[in-house]
């Protein structure tokens, strides 16, 4: 290249100066600039394009979740059925003691002997041996010396036991139920702050109502334990359960139910039902 046309030359005409500028080479170099420019261009348009797409088909087809915490006050476990009790025994039928003969006694008195009336008549010695004296006379059986003893009402005969509590079991019903810290209300903000109510949707779950019903244990120092879920209704619960059963174990301690003063273990549930529905 002429030494004057050196200062006015571009970089690529001095490097490709003498070589072959129809190989290929030198024109990819002088255009690559230009390249770069359309590619990135090109990129933004498609991401553009891509991004427009999936909001368009979100607004067409998304579902609207929700959660709906079904029983403000929690249900407690059905009870367990008592026994009816075997009836006590009934009383011994009353006996009433044999009666005793009886004479009546007679003042001594002197009269006439036609005037003398039959049951006013002095018995003989002898024949006041076996009965008793008394104001009347009475027929009877015989007076052997025997005394009659007192009979005394003993009611049923039945002793009821004092049952002793026990305080270590896990009680289905309590006098104070177990409760969330800072009552029924804080219970429902909380479950409905953590609680995931896009899980269903996001799991392909069609448009309905899923009724998830959580049992657990509040032991004597208010740690939840036992968390079990099952979806009212079957069917599939595309998450439901697992999430309910999830942010109830994650939850602080609970105040303890307490059954005669005291603290005790007892079961609670709940019931939340999801919400799913077409926008």
């Amino acid at each position: 290249m002429d030494i004057n046309k050196i200062l006015s030359a571009d970089f690529l005409d001095i490097l490709f100066e003498g070589r072959n500028k129809e190989y290929g080479a030198y024109e990819l170099r002088k255009t690559y600039n230009e390249r770069i420019k359309y590619a990135l261009i090109g990129t933004v348009v498609i991401c553009a394009l891509l991004l427009l797409l999936t909001l368009l088909a979100n607004s067409v087809n998304k579902k609207k979740a929700d959660i709906i915490v079904a029983d403000v006050v929690l249900d407690n476990v059905a009870k367990e059925e008592k026994k009816p009790e075997a009836p006590p025994p009934p009383p011994p039928p009353k006996q009433e003691p044999p009666k005793v003969e009886i004479t009546k006694f007679t003042p001594p008195k002197i009269v006439k002997d036609e005037l003398v009336k039959p049951d006013e008549e002095i018995k003989e010695v002898k024949q006041l041996e076996d009965t008793k004296i008394g104001k009347i006379n009475q027929e009877g059986a015989k007076d052997e010396g025997n005394v009659t003893p007192v009979v005394e009402s003993k009611g049923t005969g039945a002793v009821e036991a004092i049952k002793e509590e026990n305080w270590d079991q896990t009680f289905t019903s309590v006098q104070i139920e177990a409760a969330f810290p800072g009552g029924q209300p804080a219970w429902q903000k909380y479950l409905e702050r953590y609680l995931d109510r896009d899980i269903i949707a996001s799991k392909g779950g069609p448009a309905g109502n899923y009724t998830v019903k959580v049992t657990f244990i509040v032991d004597k120092n208010g740690n939840i334990s036992d968390v079990t879920g099952v979806l009212e209704g079957g069917g599939e619960d595309y998450g439901a359960i697992e999430e309910a059963v999830r942010v109830i174990k994650k939850g602080p301690k609970w105040s303890p139910g307490i059954q005669n003063g005291h603290q005790v273990k007892a079961y609670r549930s709940q019931r939340i039902t999801f919400q799913v529905s077409d926008q």
